[in-house]
């Protein structure tokens, strides 16, 4: 039976325009689930529901008079916690921040709030986005749905728990080293980082070009929806993209039939990967060679460029933390205060090598492989969500380092490359396991493309109910 919840972006818009239901009536729905959820997630650090209330209403005056401004208009949606919010404080899941209201929209904000979307929350994240875990000490801990005693992944973390719970339709993160697609793996859904520049960011992010914005949603339609509406230029973003999006909706048309995809289970580097995760992934990856691309098994040829990505990570978490003194570091999250003090000890020639040389040698390495290529097809990560509290999995085996069981999401940081994480299936466990797909940079269409041909050929699987914990 359909019920609101249930209901995608792209499916809200006829039903307003026939008169079938209200933004006023999804609103209500969603902030109905919202308080029905939040308890045993923890998803959100703002709670709009006045906000969410006045925008839907004035939404569907503007469809009742058939002035509705697009696609979007009514549509709920989230946004992540280290973007600005007019009215709304920022607090980048720090304990330490003010809470004061932000003065004006972020350039995804307002460019949401054009297209007339409903705006119900502000979603959590780890102090300052500095890991890929769901827990800060401002707001706690954020659970999955899919089993509460496990976590959500990050540092998008609210933003892919209320995606999965379908708590709004649209949800923006962030993703500096796979904060967008680490999440959408844990719970289930589609998560995108695009090209970088693609989105405007501002304020910028102090991890500079490893931070991308980009949707986390249930269809691979609606985060091509909401592409098509936080990609639009903004001149607060001096190295944002000028040109305006393609029509990413109509681009989800024509399959892969064709294409030349890299099947890569390793990225050629020494990974320990989940045997069901490991199965689940191959056979989404033999789905692409049933619609009729040709897939060959093939690693991009890069070290492990995990020291690149921590150079740059460490000089921005030095940067975030710049004036803060110890007694105030002391109310900190001590994983990130650690992370910045090593910042603080990276001569400047280091961080200018990583930023520049580096990074330039392993976009020219996948420039040249996607040459040949046009897709690359890795699993997501190499694991399912692991318990909650916890920075790495309880077993040990990928140490005490986080980006140790994220090895396939930070190199393409790093490249600036869109990919995306779609479903490709559940564990015995019942978690699911997600796909990446890679593209060549600019090729954001093409790797939504492939996804919503992955998608219509493989359905991802729903919840409604978070289940009991392990």
């Amino acid at each position: 039976m359909t019920t609101i919840a249930s209901l995608s972006a792209a499916e809200l818009g006829p039903l307003y325009a026939s008169k079938e239901l209200s933004p006023v009536e999804v609103a209500k729905d969603a902030l109905a689930r919202i308080e029905r959820f939040e308890p045993d997630i923890n998803a959100f650090t703002v709670r709009g529901d006045a906000v969410a209330l006045a925008m839907a209403e004035a939404s569907q005056a503007r469809w009742l008079k058939g002035e509705a401004v697009g696609p979007l208009d009514g549509v709920p949606v989230t946004i992540k916690d280290n973007i600005g919010v007019a009215g709304w404080s920022m607090q980048r899941g720090s304990a330490i921040a003010s809470d004061a209201p932000f003065a004006e929209d972020s350039p995804a904000t307002a460019r949401l709030r054009e297209a007339g979307t409903v705006f119900l929350g502000k979603t959590t994240m780890p102090e300052y986005g500095w890991k890929g875990v769901g827990d800060s000490p401002a707001s706690g801990i954020t659970r999955n749905p899919w089993n509460t005693g496990t976590g959500p992944g990050g540092s998008s973390s609210g933003a892919a728990s209320c995606a999965a719970l379908n708590l709004g339709c649209i949800h923006i993160g962030t993703d500096g080293a796979g904060s967008v697609r680490i999440p959408a793996a844990f719970t289930g859904v589609v998560g995108l980082k695009p090209s970088y520049g693609r989105v405007p960011a501002w304020p910028v992010s102090t991890m500079g070009f490893l931070a991308h914005i980009g949707p986390l949603t249930r269809t691979v339609t609606d985060t091509a929806l909401a592409m098509q509406v936080i990609g639009q230029p903004d001149t607060r973003d001096m190295t944002a993209m000028t040109s305006r999006p393609p029509d990413y909706v109509d681009g989800l048309k024509g399959g892969v039939r064709g294409l030349r995809v890299a099947w890569s289970p390793r990225l050629g580097q020494d990974v320990i990967v989940d045997p069901e995760i490991a199965a689940l992934t191959a056979a989404a990856a033999q789905v692409f060679a049933e619609l009729g691309a040709t897939v060959e098994e093939v690693d991009p040829g890069f070290a492990d460029p995990v020291e690149t990505l921590m150079t740059i990570w460490a000089s921005g978490a030095a940067l975030a933390l710049r004036g803060v003194d110890a007694a105030t570091r002391a109310r900190m999250d001590p994983g990130l205060v650690a992370v910045a003090e090593r910042g603080e000890r990276i001569p400047a020639s280091t961080y200018a090598d990583a930023l520049l040389n580096q990074r330039n040698a392993l976009a020219s390495r996948m420039a040249q492989f996607h040459a040949r290529y046009d897709l690359l097809l890795t699993p997501t990560l190499p694991l399912p969500a692991f318990a909650v509290g916890r920075n790495t999995p309880e077993h040990g085996a990928y140490g005490e380092d986080w980006t140790r069981w994220t090895p396939f999401t930070y190199p393409f940081n790093i490249t600036e490359q869109p990919a995306v994480s779609v479903p490709c299936g559940l564990t015995r466990a019942g978690l699911p396991a997600g796909l990446q797909i890679v593209g060549a940079f600019g090729k954001d269409a093409l790797v939504l493309r492939a996804a919503a041909a992955f998608e219509q050929a493989q359905p991802f699987a729903r919840i409604d109910l978070p289940v009991k914990p392990l």
